[in-house]
């Protein structure tokens, strides 16, 4: 089901992928599988992990049964967790049911409350996505009522209006609840891509609202499923931006006649990290066969460093987009569910903590697995990465307007410009800056809450979406310096119309000039600037 390469979120769209279907089963998605989600595809759901689903309901009820104290179930959330809702001990009767819904309800009520702008569909799809892959791992304990409705508003196009903030980044209560609410037959919804109530949409695709129970809502609201949607679809656009670095600056080499030293074999077997020598292979693979390669009496012995020293910014990016992608199919296969739903017959050890968690067939187990440090640092290390290479991107685009540097003309101009892109080095560097500020850490900014019992947090979802910002601005600088490579590219064929560029960064170039012209004379490059973003957005 997953054979195709990566391409872009605007390729997927252009490509129709919709029409492809993603199984789940909790334990094999990818970040790329959220990614197609988020763009239309459809879900299937394993029969195993069903089966997993429908004995951590019964595992639930249990220990319901059995009189525990159940966090979301018997007991209150938060702080009122010292209260009780629901006494479920010796049996399960249609008055004890009927109390655990109205809790139920209660407790997704009292759960919507998100800021900001409504997130987009297709991030609201990587939610759903998320979330009911988390689910049929079984440790959420859900009806499958539940896992059944995430697949139905997959499928059928039904996606909840959410908020886009108003999580600190431990389990996106706030702005999850709005799921439920949805379930319930309440709030908005859209529906085919209109917008509707909730109630309408249910009607429209022949399904039943959802008669919460159990820990059913506590299961739909307290995830990380907000933050965690929101990393796949970083991941995967951090490996294009990389795939795109690398051709970009290829190219740019090419156009600033550099020294291609520093990427040989030899070179790179003098240090011998590991995603150092796998980037230098795949940039001596880019360039083979151009001009670089061949002699050339006006070619510096040492470059700048922001074209000597683009391996290990490249690898370093690769290491760390390695890292995040392991982490999160981590995420996305387990459970962050509290408390969560073991399906061990036994327990570990005879002490009685321990012993009282256990029921028939499993254990209902209070956790912390809501907590997404782990991967929310690593998020923070990439946004200090990226900016980085955006930085050096933007060193390397101000060296090829420098004459000195390229015996070219100043600004990469003609006899007919008059400034050429002497002033536009500003919105490339202005962007850079903006990179690196957005590369401050941000996960230690918080404040404790819910009576002081939350009183850490991770500010998960910002921190991903300013990484996000990092990315779509990454594409505008690398658009900006494939434009001066382009520009030198041509002034140099002007000289030497047999100039031999490799044959990847040819159908790059060729490609490009597609869609931005040569500057033969000043013009505005507004449109050019957004139109090679675009193209290296969707450039496959």
């Amino acid at each position: 089901m997953r054979s195709f390469k990566f391409l872009s979120l605007a390729a997927v769209l252009a490509l129709g992928l919709n029409a492809q279907s993603i199984l789940l089963n909790g334990n094999s998605v990818t970040p790329k599988d959220i990614v197609l989600i988020s763009n239309g595809a459809k879900v299937e759901i394993g029969k195993d992990a069903l089966t997993k689903v429908n004995k951590a309901h019964d595992v639930l009820l249990e220990a319901a049964k059995d009189g525990q104290k159940i966090y979301g179930l018997t007991v209150g959330v938060g702080l009122n967790k010292d209260k009780k809702f629901v006494d479920a001990k010796g049996n399960l009767d249609k008055e004890v049911i009927g109390a655990s819904t109205k809790f139920n309800i209660g407790l997704i009520h009292a759960h919507c409350g998100g800021v900001g702008e409504d997130m987009p569909l297709k991030t609201a799809r990587a939610v759903l996505a998320t979330r009911l892959n988390n689910m049929l791992y079984a440790g959420a304990g859900v009806q499958s009522d539940v896992v059944n409705l995430y697949k139905e508003f997959l499928n059928k196009d039904i996606i909840p209006v959410m908020p886009s903030k108003g999580s600190m980044g431990e389990a996106d209560i706030t702005i999850l609840g709005h799921v439920g609410l949805a379930m319930l037959g309440e709030g908005d919804v859209y529906y085919k891509g209109k917008k509707m109530p909730a109630s309408e949409a249910l009607k429209k695709a022949g399904l039943k609202k959802l008669s919460p129970f159990g820990k059913d809502s506590l299961s739909i609201l307290s995830s990380n499923a907000y933050s965690a949607a929101l990393a796949s679809i970083a991941v995967e656009d951090l490996k294009h931006t990389l795939e795109l670095s690398k051709l970009v600056f290829a190219l740019s080499l090419e156009a600033f006649n550099g020294n291609v030293a520093p990427f040989t074999k030899e070179a790179s077997e003098l240090r011998a990290f590991p995603d150092f020598i796998s980037t230098t292979k795949e940039i001596r693979e880019i360039l083979k066969d151009s001009y670089l390669w061949d002699q050339d009496n006006e070619r510096a012995l040492q470059d700048p460093l922001s074209y000597r020293d683009a391996s290990y910014f490249f690898a370093t990016l690769k290491g760390t987009i390695n890292t995040l992608e392991n982490l999160m199919k981590i995420q996305l296969n387990t459970s962050d569910d509290n408390p969560g739903i073991s399906l061990s017959m036994n327990p570990e050890t005879d002490k009685f903590q321990e012993t009282k968690l256990f029921t028939k067939n499993g254990a209902v187990v209070p956790t912390s697995n809501f907590e997404p440090i782990i991967w929310v640092v690593e998020f923070e290390k990439a946004s200090i990465v990226l900016a980085h290479n955006s930085k050096a991107s933007a060193l390397r685009t101000i060296k090829l307007s420098n004459d000195g540097f390229t015996h070219l003309t100043r600004f990469l101009g003609t006899d007919k410009t008059v400034h050429a892109f002497g002033a536009m080095q500003k919105p490339f560097v202005a962007l850079a800056g903006e990179n690196e500020y957005l590369a401050n850490p941000i996960s230690l900014d918080y404040t404790p809450v819910a009576g002081e019992i939350e009183d850490v947090a991770t500010n998960a979802p910002f921190v991903v979406q300013k990484l996000q910002k990092q990315i779509n601005n990454y594409y505008h600088i690398l658009g900006m310096e494939l434009m001066h490579a382009a520009q030198a590219i041509d002034l140099r064929k002007q000289k030497n119309p047999n100039l031999k560029l490799s044959k990847q960064t040819e159908k790059l170039y060729n490609e490009y000039r597609k869609v931005v012209k040569f500057m033969d004379i000043d013009r505005p490059l507004t449109d050019d600037f957004r139109n090679s973003a675009k193209f290296l957005k969707e450039y496959k």
